[in-house]
């Protein structure tokens, strides 16, 4: 399925709006203004952009402790997404969170999660409740490579496939789970061939390319929605940064660093979207400018925001 012209623009600011966020996170962090640990989603920003651009907000998505590219391209609000990352009151979880369990159930997002692995269970039974309530809405499922090989992850795509749930499970392969890169710990090429053993159809796509992304979801939630069943998207991609910040990543070799820089998903689509007369230079600079804003809005926004009171540490504590 082509996307139109007004959802590639959408989808252009989406992944600007991520990459713009992902930078401030990163100085603020290493400023000390950001506690705990962040997991940043430079450079894999197609995959997120172009899977949410196929979703509407009734659509459900989980995702990991790398998430906020999802969270943005679902329609998070990055004043509220600062604000818990500075562990402030006004955030979405009141600060109790931090950057790995955020969650807006009113936009589908299941929340970010801390346990590899953890997302596939749920966004089975966000499936399973779709299809036992009659509604053609689906779940999506963001996993990296590491959790590929995970046993929650292989149940969940069993069942799925055994039902005939509306899911669809993008794996974000971006080269490396921590440390340990995908062909030291997984025997095959492509991770979309372990689709084979539960019968379910799947895809391996470059997961820079926003375009090839977007068709081979839209093709996938389409299926979904119809009830034809679970489908695997394999998007290969890869995170520029650390493992988290601070993480001085000495696996990797400078050139194969430089050479994934060179595939950077951002300005391969801007200069498509320039060939195609999508967007001019006005334009681009005109979409940065405001994401800019918007960005720099939400860190005054969580400066400015109370710490909670320590009277509140039981509140919404439920286990």
């Amino acid at each position: 399925m082509s996307i139109t012209r007004e959802k590639l623009v959408d989808a252009y600011t989406t992944m600007v709006k991520i990459r713009t966020f992902e930078e401030h996170a990163a100085q603020l962090f290493a400023e000390g203004k950001i506690p705990g640990f962040v997991h940043l989603y430079v450079g894999e920003e197609a995959v997120a952009a172009g899977v949410c651009a196929t979703l509407r907000d009734s659509d459900y998505i989980t995702s990991t402790h790398r998430g906020h590219g999802h969270l943005i391209s679902k329609g998070g609000d990055v004043k509220r997404m600062m604000a818990e990352l500075f562990g402030k009151r006004t955030g979405y979880c009141k600060g109790k969170g931090g950057s790995m369990h955020i969650a807006d159930m009113n936009l589908g997002i299941m929340g970010a999660n801390g346990i590899v692995g953890g997302g596939p269970p749920l966004a089975v039974g966000a499936g399973f409740a779709c299809k036992y309530l009659g509604r053609d809405d689906v779940a999506v499922c963001f996993f990296g490579d590491g959790a590929a090989n995970q046993g929650t992850t292989h149940e969940g795509m069993n069942l799925a496939s055994c039902w005939k749930l509306p899911v669809v499970f993008v794996n974000e392969n971006n080269c490396y789970g921590i440390s340990c890169s995908v062909d030291r710990a997984t025997c095959v090429t492509d991770i979309a061939d372990k689709a084979a053993a539960f019968d379910m159809p799947a895809v391996t796509v470059d997961g820079n390319d926003l375009m090839a992304v977007y068709e081979a979801a839209s093709e996938a939630v389409e299926r979904a929605r119809r009830g034809a069943g679970p489908t695997l998207i394999e998007c290969k991609t890869y995170r520029q940064r650390g493992h988290f910040e601070g993480d001085p990543a000495e696996y990797r070799s400078p050139e194969e660093v430089a050479e994934w820089k060179a595939k950077d998903p951002i300005p391969r689509l801007e200069k498509k979207l320039l060939e195609m007369g999508v967007l001019t230079e006005a334009r681009i600079q005109e979409i940065r400018a405001g994401v800019l804003a918007e960005v720099e809005e939400a860190v005054r926004f969580a400066e400015e925001s109370p710490l909670p009171d320590p009277s509140e540490v039981t509140e919404d504590v439920y286990a």
